[in-house]
């Protein structure tokens, strides 16, 4: 079991409590009372500060003190909220990203001072390497998503939206390693047993929805995808899993049509920025992937990370 109300109370000087906003434009589109969960606003520009602050925090807080070196792997959001929090409490980081992560979030990892290791094919080999330099070194690793305390830390959203709308029954949630759904499904259905949580993967990249089906985790091919921050495999040994069997109603799957078309959608109806995964769940809805008609519904915006260049190419 993740200890959420101990995440929460870690990390509350350092994140952001973000607003959930009704979407009129979702409303009309669902059928359904459809709000945003804007983490796209937190102080990282995603969601991942708060599992990023909690693992490290949890890590001070251990008998043997300060941690040593850490080393992560990340498409880029990941690495970014903890170099944030290594920068922020003097501690050194190592992190590896894809070669080609957008820009806007390997220049925000060197802002704050880690050691940035681009040079991954893809999200799976710089996950491998980072692996490989934590065991050499003698480092600590710590996984984006299989992580109890990273996991802990994402689950915090969960809180937030049952004390804004307490009355919420349905979550839509991008599906990344499942960290984010893992944990906020687990404290969702800790609050209100019967609400329904739907997870969003790209068509591109779906191990969940393959591995769901086949009854054990397989690994897939993965796709290029404008949802940058969802491509890949989980680890084999991945803690969620199994939180995403137990306690994840179902997974639905978006094109590249549907991103696009969400990312420039929250843009133009809502003055919100997103990148592709960020997006993804605004896409399901956008796409008629979920019907959630009649329902009270929360699609979490979990990051708004995307290149300049890329988000004017989806607006011309």
């Amino acid at each position: 079991m993740i200890d959420v109300l101990r995440a929460r109370k870690r990390i509350a000087p350092y994140i952001r409590r973000t607003p959930l906003v009704r979407s009129f434009w979702l409303s009309d589109a669902a059928g359904a009372s459809v709000s945003l969960k804007l983490e796209s606003l937190q102080a990282s520009s995603s969601f991942k500060l708060r599992g990023a602050f909690n693992a490290v925090l949890a890590r001070l807080e251990r008998p043997e003190g300060r941690a040593r070196q850490l080393v992560t792997a990340s498409a880029g959001n990941h690495g970014r909220a903890l170099a944030a929090a290594a920068e922020t409490f003097g501690l050194p980081l190592v992190v590896f990203t894809p070669a080609e992560a957008p820009k806007t979030k390997l220049a925000a990892i060197r802002r704050h001072g880690a050691d940035l290791r681009a040079a991954g094919r893809d999200y799976d080999d710089a996950e491998r390497m980072a692996k490989a330099f934590a065991r050499d070194a003698g480092s600590d690793f710590i996984s984006p998503y299989n992580d109890r305390d990273v996991v802990a830390g994402a689950a915090t959203i969960a809180l937030e939206l049952f004390e804004d709308a307490p009355d919420l029954d349905t979550l839509i949630v991008p599906i990344g390693g499942g960290g984010l759904i893992g944990g906020v499904a687990q404290t969702a259905r800790t609050i209100r047993p019967d609400v329904q949580v739907i997870g969003v993967e790209v068509e591109a990249s779906c191990p969940f929805q393959t591995s769901i089906r086949a009854g054990r985790l397989l690994e897939i091919v993965p796709g290029e995808t404008l949802a940058d921050g969802l491509g890949g495999n989980p680890d084999p040994d991945t803690i969620t899993f199994e939180l995403i069997r137990q306690f994840v109603d179902r997974i639905v799957l978006v094109s590249e049509r549907d991103l696009a078309a969400a990312v420039v959608g929250l843009v133009e109806e809502e003055h919100v920025i997103a990148e592709g995964a960020g997006a993804a769940a605004t896409a399901a809805v956008v796409g008629r992937r979920v019907d959630v008609a009649g329902r009270r519904v929360a699609v979490i915006v979990t990051g708004s990370n995307i290149d300049r260049a890329r988000l004017a190419a989806l607006l011309a």
